[in-house]
């Protein structure tokens, strides 16, 4: 028994020291741009401040790409948490609200830098990055339907998603400019968006079905 014991210790500590130095690489990394911007980041200093060689950051990440796509993970994370009690029976523009808002959320403590990341993707000179980014924005309205328990199929379907993704990148724009206290001012542009796109939404298909509608057709 003991031995059974000590082998799975031994088995479980290293898989969670590496997720946390994969965190710690991160917030490091947060930091230092908070300090010199993202642009001006490099990894070896992310390796110095955490007192490790800098091959154990590839060990990791592939390079700083991959560390701000880890952040943007975390804020997937964040909107994909257990929904709060009564959750389903709200109407669905209060469950977007409240998942896009987890995103952003998620995101504010190092808002200026998570704009940075988004430009460096944007670079010119960076053509590698921009296919990912257009495939992870995908990925994110994915995730919020599913998180927003979103269910229509069809045409609606298609739809929704080039709405969603034109009201996300919207919402992105003018919270990247947002310091107003608990981004308030995103909070209002949202609602009105997602109160506009209901009604029109009901004028051109009607009342949008509950959520499970469609598994229990």
């Amino acid at each position: 028994m003991a031995e059974r014991k000590a082998k799975k210790t031994k088995d479980v500590t290293p898989r969670a020291t590496e997720v946390a130095l994969d965190r710690r690489i991160v917030d490091a990394a947060l930091d230092l741009a908070e300090e010199t911007g993202w642009d001006g980041l490099r990894l070896r200093r992310v390796a110095a401040r955490l007192g490790v060689p800098l091959a154990e950051l590839l060990v990791h990440y592939r390079d700083l790409d991959a560390v701000a796509d880890a952040w943007f993970r975390r804020a997937w994370s964040a909107m994909l948490e257990t929904a709060p009690a009564g959750f389903a029976e709200r109407p669905a523009r209060e469950r977007l609200q409240l998942m896009m808002m987890r995103w952003f959320d998620a995101l504010a403590p190092h808002r200026e830098v998570t704009g940075q990341m988004l430009a460096a993707k944007l670079y010119p000179s960076h053509p590698h990055h921009w296919m990912p980014l257009v495939f992870n924005l995908s990925r994110s309205i994915h995730w919020l339907r599913e998180a927003a328990l979103l269910d229509a199929v069809g045409r609606r379907r298609q739809v929704e998603e080039v709405g969603l993704t034109a009201l996300f990148l919207t919402t992105l724009a003018v919270w990247l400019r947002d310091e107003t206290p608990s981004q308030a001012r995103t909070r209002d542009l949202l609602a009105r968006r997602l109160a506009d796109a209901d009604r029109a939404m009901v004028r051109v298909w009607g009342k949008a079905p509950p959520p499970g509608a469609a598994e229990a057709a």
